[in-house]
């Protein structure tokens, strides 16, 4: 039997409780009015959107050079405290150049033409080295771009740089022993999260419209609820990978940008097949924007409190959750609580996490194994010493949590949950039993979606009384990312949460 609807009471009571409302006007963009009901368009080039950019630089009221001196002049200013970037481009200004030459005549390449963007270094950029967070990894450079760096590259975009990962992309706090600890430009003593840290950061900070996370168990969704954007994890195939990493069956590369809109159009560029991935989806020709505006009206939501066990929320965080249900609510959609009937996900990822860490720490040369994160090599010890039966038996329940989710959207359209238990935590805060930390403070509303491989996207939602960013999640079913986008932007659109960080000035 259907669960019942959320009563309008429940939804609509706790969230003035809350101590906020969703914050009409950003950081960046200050109001126009003393009510902050409504917003002045950005003047610096760096705190635009990518669809913004691209609209001047076709009315030739601005060029991609332009924009770029004022994106890494922001990140010569903030960079050091943020510490979001593992390298820099050096050749961004010429690409820049060559971009402005192609929008003089006429001529823009592609979708993303002068946009600066930038990529996670878990992912091959080519001319530079690879080092996923670690000091075991070759110092070589990559010979040839990743498939989703070489579909922006493809629509034009300026490759700002690398930015920041946690080792091998292993765990949601913003460290590796690498670069050391990356910080939340919205509060330089929190993490932005991860694994995409630096990208979170990048995005947060106004380092260019548009970053490259992966998300193996949330890493794209967590970094983007700290930071207040936008963070899709699509479908798994949808954007093909290559090489693949450590957590490939169940890992994505996704967009973290600061509008929904803006990742939509990254996605459009990303979801570009590439034989180098044998997973990866036929190719399906389209701007990912079409239809997004179609708002709610008529789907299906269910709102999700279980996820095969029940994960931790906090008072905030449940506010935010019957908040962004009530704003669904209001724009025509049929909301209800329902439980998916998942078996318990955190016995599967566990193991998948377990095994795919102690592989790696077993193909890293003995003499450099010291090296390792150490929280990495005590979850390869305690998860990954399992037998294949018992690894093939984790791959069995995936597929039955898959399958539920296939049943429970013959239902629903939608699935809206929260995206993290609870705002950033602190950046310094050192890793205590990771294995209980996976399902109590980092991941446990996101990883179930890699697990069923289902498009999910972190939405933010407004700031607690802290100031820090609180966001929710949507997901849709296997392929119909199409409609996690729409009531992802149907969400910003009733939110209007802050477009960038309120970074202050480096000491």
């Amino acid at each position: 039997m259907p669960a019942p609807p959320i009563p309008r009471a429940a939804v609509s009571s706790r969230w003035p409780a809350w101590g906020f409302a969703p914050v009409l006007a950003g950081p960046c963009c200050p109001p126009c009015s003393p009510d902050r009901k409504s917003r002045c368009p950005p003047t610096d080039p760096a705190l635009m959107s990518a669809e913004t950019l691209l609209a001047l630089y076709a009315r030739r009221a601005l060029s991609p050079v332009e924009t770029l001196r004022a994106v890494t002049e922001r990140v010569a200013r903030y960079n050091p405290w943020v510490n979001a970037f593992a390298a820099l481009n050096p050749r961004a200004l010429v690409a820049a150049g060559e971009s402005e030459a192609r929008w003089m005549a006429g001529r823009p390449m592609g979708l993303l033409d002068g946009v600066p963007s930038t990529v996670k270094d878990l992912l091959n950029l080519a001319g530079f080295p690879t080092r996923r967070g670690s000091k075991t990894t070759d110092a070589a450079p990559a010979a040839e771009d990743a498939p989703a760096v070489l579909g922006l590259k493809q629509a034009g975009a300026v490759i700002l740089g690398k930015t920041t990962t946690t080792e091998f992309g292993w765990k949601s706090p913003g460290d590796c022993p690498l670069h050391g600890i990356t910080r939340n430009p919205w509060n330089r003593e929190r993490t932005p999260g991860g694994s995409s840290s630096g990208a979170g950061a990048a995005g947060a900070a106004c380092f260019g419209p548009l970053h490259i996370g992966t998300d193996a168990g949330g890493s794209v969704r967590i970094p983007a609820a700290f930071c207040g954007l936008v963070g899709v994890k699509p479908s798994f195939g949808r954007i093909p990978q290559w090489p693949l990493g450590a957590f490939a069956h169940v890992a994505c590369a996704g967009p973290m940008t600061r509008t929904v809109r803006d990742a939509a159009l990254m996605f459009s560029a990303m979801a570009q097949h590439d034989l180098r991935d044998p997973f990866c989806l036929p190719d399906e020709p389209r701007d990912w924007r079409q239809g997004i505006e179609d708002g709610v009206a008529g789907l299906r939501v269910a709102v999700v409190r279980r996820l095969g066990f029940e994960p931790p929320l906090d008072a905030d965080g449940e506010a935010a959750l019957l908040g962004a249900a009530k704003m669904l609510e209001e724009q025509g959609a049929i909301v209800e609580e329902a439980d998916p009937g998942l078996p318990d996900t955190r016995a599967i990822f566990g193991r998948v996490w377990g095994v795919a860490l102690a592989r790696l720490v077993a193909t890293t040369p003995p003499e450099k194994r010291a090296l390792l994160d150490q929280g990495l090599a005590e979850v390869a010890e305690r998860e990954g010493g399992m037998s294949a039966v018992d690894f093939l038996g984790a791959e069995a329940l995936r597929i039955e949590a898959a399958h539920a989710m296939a049943r429970f959207h013959q239902r629903f359209d939608i699935l809206l949950t929260a995206a993290t238990p609870t705002a950033a935590f602190a950046a310094d805060q050192p890793t205590i039993r990771p294995t209980e930390a996976l399902w109590r403070d980092w991941a446990p509303w996101t990883f179930a979606f890699n697990l069923t491989r289902q498009p999910a996207i972190s939405v933010p939602i407004g700031l607690d009384e802290a100031g820090m960013p609180r966001a929710v999640q949507v997901a849709a079913a296997l392929y119909r990312d199409d409609l996690a986008f729409r009531a992802a932007r149907a969400l910003e659109r009733a939110a209007e949460v802050p477009a960038g960080a309120p970074l202050a000035e480096p000491a």
